[in-house]
């Protein structure tokens, strides 16, 4: 069984197939990718066995561009007689999902890792929704990384009932519970980034994601300038990257650049992220909108309490004073819940291993892995 997978950048591959495309191809299927070009994509399907082309496929609508990669992963499709299409990223999925209706591909799988529009207004909302039905009519199966992304699909009519699955209990690939484990890292390794990254006796706040308004940035770093100032041993591990959609004020971005209690490392390879987070004491994702964020599994499966918003996706991703806490995007509430962390480490352990198994018991990837086998045998 051939199947193809299409994405619109690279970074996105390990979090959303990642060590799936070995477990399929021990299976005996044979795992394709079409994304666009990318230094580093051939390496990763060295080490992960997939074929693979790289297409521009742009972010942006693109009339001429979006026809000319349509055209291209219809070529690939009959070359290498596709029998199941997945596409990932809403433009990814669009281009990939039609490429495959127009080539007849049996199972088209439309991967629907959020939903763009919540935090768009006026046309821009009308044409993004719009595109997702049209993905979604020519789907003949719609994967939903969560159970809040689910109930809100239908809210919008985005597609039918019947055509819509959930991954057990959630996300597209599950959380590998090998790597973020605690316990099994390198302590030397530990150490000696915590050196070079300035946080030896510090408590420190971490987040990893885009650095963008959607994700609660602002309100993050407004919440830490109160705590600091009770708080002289706090610092806060930024790890992501910059972006010039949803962009930052730029006086937030100076600040994050100039206060050395504000440590930002940039991108990181998902290599090595599970060092990061073994940095950190409480996790902070204050989303506007997620599908599922699988940032908030990865810092539970690491032992870290999680601190996040009822918004999409996020609302799943924890069990609220079990786990973690949900808080609104007031600054009040949320340096309320930090300081509850701050203040009480052994709730911050308590909570921590309530986290690991509830990670472990519902999203370990080989469960998510065997449930899109199922569906791929149907």
């Amino acid at each position: 069984m051939n199947i193809l997978h299409t994405v619109n950048i690279y970074f996105v591959i390990p979090y959303f197939l990642g060590d799936q495309l070995l477990f399929f191809k021990r299976k005996g299927y044979n795992e394709h990718i079409i994304c666009s070009p990318s230094p580093e994509i051939e390496e990763y399907s060295i080490s992960h066995g997939f074929q693979y082309e790289e297409i521009p496929i742009l972010r942006k609508v693109s009339i001429k561009g979006d026809l000319a990669a349509i055209r291209k992963i219809r070529r690939y499709i009959k070359t290498h007689k596709i029998n199941i299409v997945t596409g990932h990223t809403p433009k990814g999925a669009l281009l990939g999902i039609i490429a495959a209706w127009l080539e007849k591909v049996p199972k088209r799988i439309y991967f629907r890792h959020g939903l763009v529009f919540e935090t768009s207004h006026g046309t821009k909302r009308k044409i993004l929704i719009a595109l997702d039905k049209i993905t979604s009519k020519l789907a003949t199966h719609i994967i939903n990384v969560s159970p809040s992304v689910a109930q809100r699909s239908l809210e919008e009519n985005l597609n039918s009932p019947d055509k819509q699955f959930i991954l057990h209990k959630g996300t597209c690939n599950g959380i590998p519970i090998h790597k973020f484990n605690k316990d099994i890292l390198d302590i030397t390794q530990i150490h000696s980034l915590q050196k070079e990254l300035r946080l030896e006796n510090s408590f420190v706040i971490g987040y990893t994601g885009r650095l963008v308004k959607d994700k609660g940035i602002i309100e993050l770093i407004q919440a830490f300038k109160i705590l600091r100032e009770d708080y002289p041993f706090l610092k806060l591990l930024l790890v992501g990257m910059f972006e010039e959609r949803d962009v930052l004020p730029t006086e937030m971005v100076d600040f994050i650049k100039n206060n050395s209690d504000i440590i930002h490392v940039g991108y990181v390879s998902y290599e090595s992220i599970e060092y990061y987070y073994a940095l950190m004491d409480v996790f902070a994702l204050l989303s506007y909108r997620e599908g599922f964020p699988t940032s908030a599994l990865e810092a539970s499966a690491m032992n870290l309490p999680v601190i996040t918003t009822k918004a999409t996706g996020c609302i799943d991703s924890i069990v609220e004073k079990e786990t973690g806490l949900f808080v609104n995007h007031t600054i009040e509430e949320i340096v309320s819940a930090l300081k509850y962390f701050i203040e009480n480490e052994s709730q911050k352990r308590v909570f921590g291993s309530a986290g690991r198994e509830f990670v472990k018991n519902n999203f370990a990837s080989e469960i998510i892995w065997k449930e899109i086998e199922k569906i791929y045998q149907q």
